[in-house]
């Protein structure tokens, strides 16, 4: 199976139309994919056992997606 074979690239699309690129092999679990993006909810991150209520999420209150970035450095 060539490369191209092995690999697809979906991107991860949100509502304002917004796209997040990946690469990922047939056979990665999707798990890879969630872990490489972060959810925020008025700036503070969200974990797997929160809930609506820990968050205080009301009506259609927004969460953002946001894909994990490391590295990098600071301009002084």
């Amino acid at each position: 199976m060539s490369d191209q074979e092995e690999h697809i690239k979906p991107k991860v699309s949100g509502q304002d139309s917004s796209e997040i690129h990946f690469k990922l092999k047939m056979m990665t679990y999707l798990k890879k994919l969630k872990e490489s993006t972060r959810f925020l909810f008025e700036g503070q991150s969200t974990g797997d056992s929160h809930t609506p209520k820990d968050l205080g999420l009301k009506g259609e209150d927004v969460i953002e997606v946001y894909q994990e970035q490391t590295g990098g450095h600071s301009m002084v």
